[in-house]
């Protein structure tokens, strides 16, 4: 980490006894007004100015030119920012050329349809209906899955011992209203949760740090294995059974929490925690958005007090449901190509961007 080694050396520290003490370091306060650095002479050599101002450089923008200076701009086309998107038009998505707002999935029109009320505000033609399974009851909600904790970092911290001691566990935050509504429920409580394509179970954390009507489940959390011995990430999961239950049915269950154990490694055994969270994610089909095709995560769900056969971890997932519902959310995009016969804009940025080559289709298409 740039700079930690030097400024825990100050304070007479080695970088992990800083983290232990911080637990964060400021690497730069230089975050803002990124669009008005200068592009360096390096930078600029052999690239040419168009006549929309766009600096380009072997066929990419790569900057703009702003009161007569050369600067990196947005990572647009244009590099200004853009509140008309020549992408959008291109692409058949006409009618999303300007910015407003948008109802998506998880919009409260969407609450009532998947009930089977008839609603006006509900489009259908760009907002997938939600089918519940047979035996999905209680309220309906709008889950937030993906908020984070500070101190755990996505799912690459399963062996981060000392962070994994202070967070554990990802209840079902609750609003006090709809705990009221869902019949006195309080923090504690066992809950259910029911997806579009099964269920999971978990602890009710009932705070007024959400507005009614949203419930949230904590990502980074919820790990498990099969093997009860496997010495991989033993402090931050569960040990289950899973089973087949039916064609493309899955259930699991935990047989045990996180333990202590036994390794060169003395922390091991001081290991006192027993929960390891709960897997919500495996209980999410397939949402691909219809114009970008990335996973929308938000999800509509139904809240319950846990039944009496119902146990803490309990994750039920089908499937073929699964791929019904990626089935009707593809149904909403809208075909390929998009100019020059692409697959995709080049522009959108990439971890790891493909080859030119890659982003055309081979035959022509339309």
């Amino acid at each position: 980490m740039p700079g930690l080694p030097e400024t825990a050396k100050k304070q007479g520290l080695t970088p992990l006894q800083y983290m232990r003490k911080y637990g964060a370091f400021e690497i730069t306060r230089d975050v803002y007004k990124q669009n008005e650095i200068a592009l360096t002479e390096q930078e600029l050599a052999g690239s040419q100015v168009e006549s929309n101002g766009v600096i380009s450089k072997q066929g990419r923008p790569i900057g703009v030119m702003v009161e007569g200076e050369a600067v990196v701009g947005y990572n647009t086309p244009s590099r200004k920012l853009e509140i008309f998107s020549r992408t959008m038009a291109d692409w058949s998505w006409q009618e999303f050329t300007l910015p407003e707002y948008y109802r998506s999935h998880i919009h409260r029109s969407a609450h009532g349809v998947s009930l089977g009320e008839i609603l006006a505000d509900f489009d259908a033609k760009y907002m997938p209906t939600v089918v519940w399974p047979q035996d999905a009851h209680g309220e309906v909600f709008t889950l937030l899955p993906i908020f984070r904790l500070p101190n755990l970092i996505h799912s690459r911290s399963g062996n981060a011992k000392l962070l994994y001691e202070i967070s554990h566990k990802n209840p079902l935050w609750l609003n006090p209203a709809d705990g009221a509504k869902l019949g006195g429920i309080r923090t504690g409580d066992l809950m259910k949760v029911h997806t579009e394509i099964g269920y999971f179970v978990l602890h009710a954390w009932v705070t007024e740090g959400l507005t009614p009507g949203v419930v949230a489940c904590s990502h980074h959390l919820g790990r498990w294995r099969v093997n009860q011995d496997e010495k991989i990430e033993r402090m931050s999961s569960a040990w289950v059974d899973l089973q087949e239950v039916g064609k493309g049915q899955w259930k699991m269950r935990q047989i045990a929490g996180v333990q202590a154990y036994e390794t060169s490694d003395p922390d091991t055994h001081r290991v006192w925690w027993s929960d390891g969270g709960v897997h919500q994610d495996i209980t999410f089909p397939v949402h691909p958005d219809p114009v970008s095709g990335m996973h929308c995560w938000h999800q509509l769900v139904r809240v319950q007090r846990a039944t009496k056969d119902d146990r803490y971890g309990d994750i039920f997932v089908d499937t073929n449901l699964s791929h019904a519902v990626y089935r009707r959310w593809k149904a909403l995009a809208r075909p390929a190509p998009g100019p020059e016969n692409l697959r995709r804009p080049r522009w959108f940025p990439r971890v790891v961007r493909p080859a030119d080559a890659a982003y055309n289709f081979r035959i022509k298409c339309g």
